[in-house]
């Protein structure tokens, strides 16, 4: 199955040109990824990668990356947080049906992570919830969802200071 997904590097030697580490990124097997650099020192990969599963496509893409790129640092995955157009466009919907479907779901919707303007959701939450409510979802994109939101947990948790983790842990116990 094909696997659409997007990668964010942060770049730390300056002195490798975009050129060259699209070449690297080439012989590295990322062959499957659109190469956007228009901000200096990052760069994000859109892949549609061929794999059995969204763990592997996902897994294989950021060893790729990172063989051709050692000086890179994953900073984020997606599709992970998304507003409620995103879920929208994704399930075919109007922003404003979303809306609906939201609000009239009171506390049996899932929780956003930030509320503001706008909101966002996990989008596999969304999906899975969706889903559950006997929405068509394609496999593919809640299997790559749920994928790179725990991309993106686990960086989360490699950065946080070990100490208040395991306070955290047992708070939360």
């Amino acid at each position: 199955m094909a696997y659409d997904f997007t990668l964010r590097f942060r770049l730390t030697d300056a002195t490798i040109s975009s050129s060259d580490r699209v070449e690297r990124l080439f012989e590295a097997g990322c062959d499957d990824a659109l190469v956007g650099a228009g901000q200096a020192g990052k760069m994000a990969l859109a892949f549609t990668r061929s794999a059995a599963s969204a763990r592997e496509a996902v897994l294989s893409a950021i060893s790729d990356a990172r063989g051709a790129m050692p000086d890179a640092q994953l900073i984020g995955a997606s599709p992970d947080l998304v507003g409620l157009t995103e879920v929208a466009g994704i399930m075919g919907f109007s922003r404003q049906n979303m809306r609906k479907l939201i609000v009239g779901s009171g506390e049996h919707a899932p929780a956003s992570v930030h509320e503001s303007t706008p909101s966002l959701w996990h989008l596999s939450d969304m999906l899975a919830w969706l889903s559950d409510r006997g929405y068509a979802v394609d496999p593919a994109i809640a299997e790559v969802a749920g994928m790179t939101k725990q991309v993106n947990i686990a960086m989360q948790c490699a950065a946080a200071d070990p100490g208040a983790q395991r306070e955290i842990a047992e708070a939360l116990a």
